[in-house]
């Protein structure tokens, strides 16, 4: 991949924003009133709908349109390669199941990538009526208007995100990790969405993020922005399996809870 331009980033962001208000906009006018589960990935509780299937072909269709030589990643469809340098990577529905069970925390996550990594990320938020975005380089934004992320706090005093995986050997695992972090901080929340969660990061809604078994449509868009926003994101600890931890927060506090998370072998 090549190193996109200037000029390349702005038109990078305006297809991304475009593309996630159309397949948002779809995706809130057209669900089902009897939306079901149309197929299950790596377990039952892994689920996939109709309409995320729908709303990464909306998705692929607008940016191939416009830009017929870039590669594509998106967690339904797979991968294609391209010849421009830039890969979009696309989560029509990041938080499916609470798309499915009518639940608000649920988001169309898209991200343009070049050899360096994300270049733009957008996660829109129909229900809420939030967009964020980021251009590397150049700082967070929550509906236009700049965003921060919290001055770091002790451990004690964090609020943190997180999020379980599909299979019940992660699962049990990582409720054990639960049951012995949750005393060690203010408290935990549990979104559904890892772009999301990590949105949370960048605007102070939350102090920190942690959750294993992630993909790269998950956290492209949702990374991007909490770095612009000035929080530390790593992908650490990769274990047999090839999962990794990610974990977001402000820099001394990733310190800190890193450290217990390595210790608990989260």
């Amino acid at each position: 991949m090549t190193k996109a331009t200037h000029s390349d980033t702005a038109d990078l962001l305006e297809l991304a924003l475009g593309a996630a208000r159309l397949a948002g906009g779809m995706l809130l006018a057209d669900r089902p009133a009897d939306l079901g589960v149309a197929a299950t990935k790596s377990s039952p509780t892994d689920v996939v709908t109709e309409m995320d299937t729908a709303a990464e072909k909306l998705i692929v269709d607008y940016l191939r349109a416009r830009r017929p030589h870039d590669g594509f990643l998106g967690e339904e469809g797979g991968g294609e390669p391209g010849e421009s340098g830039i890969r979009w990577v696309i989560d029509p529905i990041d938080g499916t199941v609470n798309y499915l069970y009518d639940l608000p925390a649920w988001c169309v996550s898209i991200a343009a990538e070049d050899a360096r990594g994300a270049v733009v990320g957008v996660v829109e938020v129909p229900v809420l009526r939030e967009t964020f975005h980021a251009v590397r380089g150049g700082g967070a934004f929550r509906g236009g208007v700049p965003v921060r992320g919290n001055a770091a706090v002790p451990m004690r005093e964090a609020m943190v995100a997180t999020g379980f995986g599909y299979t019940v050997e992660r699962r049990r695992r990582q409720a054990e990790v639960v049951r012995r972090i949750l005393p060690e901080v203010r408290d935990i929340r549990r979104y559904g969405s890892a772009a999301i969660d990590l949105c949370a990061v960048a605007c102070g809604r939350v102090d920190a993020y942690y959750e294993r078994g992630l993909n790269a449509w998950d956290v492209a868009a949702g990374a991007l922005i909490a770095r612009e926003a000035g929080a530390r994101v790593e992908e650490v600890r990769a274990q047999a399996d090839g999962s990794r931890l990610t974990l977001a927060a402000a820099p001394e506090l990733y310190e800190e809870l890193a450290g217990v998370l390595v210790g608990l072998e989260a």
